[in-house]
């Protein structure tokens, strides 16, 4: 068993609702979607080119997923969960957009937001006493060695490399993307996703994900607002 905790909306917010007609799954409730062709692509090649993002649902990483560390049990890790939800603001993200990074397209911040930033940091040391040490297998998926040495550095604190200055909010909608198809998959998500860029996006609350098993998909456990002061 492994947890994450991730933002994503609630389960009946429009948003929610479209990436998972997008993905080809329902987070909150596990349910497979049947997904739309579109001109450019035939629906299952968008199944296949959204393979990776449909078995972790929609979702933006915060704390990377974990085991619990030994000392540590799911009821000290769900009322820690409450509590924290419970002193945490709301907040916005000025606006969101369609964007690539590196081969995969994702809903990321139009430009950096330090609140969002401050907020991340939070998520990932709030909950540090709950990971287990990662193995040496778990070192060796991240390839250490394509990493930048603060990157590594992460990895072994903190159980992930992209946290502190090197987070970078995204909700992935794909898997890599061959150079050739970027453009018509930028154009394809730009669409799907219209009715939700170039606007606001709430963090209004935060999710505890599982894996029951690794490879297994993820589902939202318990999803709470965000309701401090």
């Amino acid at each position: 068993m492994r947890y994450a905790l991730y933002f994503t909306p609630p389960a009946d917010d429009p948003l929610t609702r479209s990436a998972a007609q997008w993905l080809g799954r329902d987070a909150f409730s596990g349910e497979t979607i049947a997904i739309e062709a579109a001109d450019a692509f035939p629906a299952e090649t968008i199944a296949s080119l959204t393979a990776d993002p449909r078995r972790y649902g929609f979702h933006a990483t915060l704390k990377a997923p974990f085991e619990l560390a030994s000392d540590r049990t799911e009821a000290e890790l769900i009322a820690a969960f409450e509590g924290f939800c419970a002193v945490q603001p709301a907040f916005d993200i000025p606006s969101i957009v369609v964007g690539q990074l590196g081969p995969f397209f994702a809903l990321i911040p139009a430009q950096a937001h330090p609140p969002l930033q401050d907020f991340a940091t939070a998520v990932v040391e709030a909950f540090e006493p709950f990971r287990a040490a990662l193995t040496d297998a778990d070192i060796a998926r991240r390839k250490p060695e394509r990493l930048s040495e603060t990157q590594r550095a992460y990895l072994l604190r903190w159980g992930y490399p992209y946290v502190r200055e090197e987070f970078r909010f995204h909700m992935t909608l794909t898997s890599p993307i061959e150079p050739e198809q970027a453009d018509a998959m930028r154009e394809l998500a730009s669409s799907r996703f219209a009715a939700f860029t170039n606007k606001p996006l709430q963090i209004s609350g935060l999710a505890l994900f599982i894996e029951p098993e690794r490879g297994a998909p993820f589902t939202v456990h318990t999803w709470q607002p965000l309701t401090g002061a």
